[in-house]
């Protein structure tokens, strides 16, 4: 399906924040990993964490839903014996039951997605996979991936985080159930240091006991540890948010955003400061982020490894600031469902944007005056694309249809729901 986005000059409206993507895979996970029953209270519903549901029951975990919670009877450090997981077109799900995999005999990851995740190589993880003995075959570090374990083994590991943290959070989930005591030492730089932090807190409630240096770059994990049963309640979702602030912030707007935690380890939660730097009047307090945009904006600097899954949308809301904007450090973007530098800059160009990348840099000369639009964009399959484009559309002078938005369910099903909800004059048509 693809969607048409007419220029909308106000949005106006109250709407509750998505649950956390991130944080809903990786409670999913340490409740499956625990032996007992846990809780999760608002859970996020996406194409992400129902691959993580998906999986997990496949992997022998119980799992039963309302309205309201998820209860998940795990299974421990004893997974079953299955010979295929279908992880869809989720990369941080598949990284980290790459890990978890390792404690049976023989899994297939399968590739349903060859033209986005399938394109994604993980040769950094199925590296320090083999320093714990496993096996891995794989079609140059790309799906299907077939993981041949059963009795991986602790001891001294490396993991490059050039490229994902990922890889990172995959082995600080799988070192503690191992019978040996672990160090992980991070090669070259880590990239997306706050998710790495998310990763250590979940561990940190599920029980589990990780040293880790200042730096983020070395762990000391101790074997035979248990993920222990408990009750857990997801907060709200910085990164999707980052979209509907931003087309707050470039519209005539009086919009509400609720269950944005101030104290949020999620780094995406920078956008605030940023849309402020960008002087967009708004308010962050008890939860609750107010904007009144008057569609006036400032251009900013800002280093984006803090916040990668907010900068398309910051970029967006830069498309129409006064003066020159910069995102710098955010190379990663390159190695997400698509190349998020140039793939994303070439589409912004098509609807009038004046943009320049740089191999880790994304420059944003504003156009207050607004874009031309009237033109159909690939969003080449990508969720945060979808949105950010989408951003773009609602300040163009002419509609913008984009190609099969539905993908945005990866992580935001009712993305669209929430834009109309707010006055935005957005609708889905045939492919």
């Amino acid at each position: 399906m693809d969607v048409i986005v007419t220029p909308t000059p106000r949005l106006n409206g109250e709407i509750q924040a998505l649950s956390s993507k991130n944080y809903t895979t990786r409670y999913l996970l340490v409740a499956a990993l625990a032996e007992g029953t846990s809780t999760i209270y608002y859970p996020a519903h996406s194409e992400d964490s129902d691959a993580m549901r998906r999986c997990i029951r496949d992997l022998g975990a119980k799992v039963e839903e309302d309205d309201e919670k998820i209860v998940i009877t795990g299974f421990g450090r004893h997974p079953l014996p299955v010979s295929e997981l279908d992880v869809g077109n989720a990369g941080a799900v598949l990284r980290f039951l790459m890990a978890i995999a390792s404690l049976c005999p023989d899994v297939t990851f399968i590739n349903r997605y060859p033209d986005s995740l399938g394109k994604r190589p993980h040769d950094d993880l199925i590296d320090a996979l083999g320093q714990l003995g496993v096996s891995v075959t794989h079609r140059e570090g790309k799906l299907p991936i077939t993981i041949k374990g059963g009795s991986p083994r602790g001891g001294k590991i490396r993991v490059s985080g050039n490229v994902s943290s990922q890889y990172l959070s995959a082995l600080l989930f799988l070192t503690p159930l191992l019978e040996e005591d672990s160090e992980i030492e991070v090669l070259h730089d880590l990239k997306s240091k706050v998710v790495v932090g998310q990763t250590l807190e979940v561990l940190e409630q599920a029980g589990i006991q990780i040293e880790a240096s200042e730096d983020l770059m070395f762990y000391r994990v101790p074997g035979r540890q248990s993920y222990k049963a408990q009750n857990y309640t997801v907060q709200g979702d910085y990164p999707g948010s980052a979209a509907i602030l931003a087309a707050a912030a470039v519209t005539e707007s009086d919009v509400t955003v609720h269950r944005l935690a101030e104290n949020s380890r999620q780094g995406e939660r920078a956008v605030v400061d940023v849309l402020r730097m960008m002087e967009t009047p708004l308010t962050h307090e008890n939860g609750i982020v107010h904007v009144q945009g008057n569609g006036k904006l400032k251009a900013v600097e800002f280093d984006g490894d803090q916040a990668t899954d907010a900068v398309l949308a910051m970029v967006a809301a830069a498309v129409f600031a006064e003066g020159t904007s910069r995102f710098y450090n955010v190379e990663n973007l390159r190695y997400k469902e698509c190349d998020r530098i140039t793939d994303y800059l070439n589409e912004l160009r098509k609807a009038g944007a004046n943009v320049e990348e740089r191999q880790s840099e994304i420059i944003v000369h504003g156009r207050p005056e607004g874009v031309e639009g009237g033109v159909e964009i690939n969003a080449h399959y990508d969720h945060r694309v979808i949105m950010a484009l989408t951003v773009v559309g609602l300040r163009a002078k002419a509609p913008i249809r984009i190609k099969d938005a539905h993908h945005v369910a990866k992580s935001y099903p009712i993305y669209f729901d929430h834009l109309k909800a707010l006055g935005a004059k957005v609708e889905w048509v045939e492919a």
